[in-house]
């Protein structure tokens, strides 16, 4: 029988993200859901600054992150670069709707279909 690892979308704030190669990326600071779609929109991860100051947030598509249970970790394999000339946001002006344009962008990006295209009709 197949196990499910499921964990509250709170216990995951401030987990870290690493690339593959182990280098610390940031960590995440919340996930958006879609409430339409029943999904993880993205996860929002704080990356650069110092001691949390001055660091900006990004959206990431939560299918590009990958649970490490061994460390309480996601891994995200993209390259730096392109977390760096990714679009951001401050924290204190979130993105206030998950419009399909801006989503649509995103997901685009870091190379990913959004997931309103992969998930079957209801």
């Amino acid at each position: 029988m197949e196990t499910r690892n499921i964990i509250r979308g709170r216990d995951i704030e401030d987990y870290r993200v690493r690339n593959p190669q182990g280098e610390d990326l940031g960590s995440i600071k919340d996930v958006m859901i879609d409430t339409n779609e029943g999904c993880i929109a993205y996860a929002a991860l704080s990356f650069g600054g110092i001691m949390g100051l001055g660091d900006k947030l990004f959206a990431i598509p939560w299918a590009a992150l990958q649970y490490n249970p061994t460390n309480d970790s996601f891994i995200l394999d993209v390259p730096k670069e392109r977390l760096e000339n990714a679009p951001g946001f401050d924290k204190g002006s979130w993105p206030t709707s998950a419009e399909r344009e801006w989503l649509t962008g995103m997901y685009s990006h870091y190379g990913y279909t959004p997931y309103w295209e992969r998930r079957p009709e209801r």
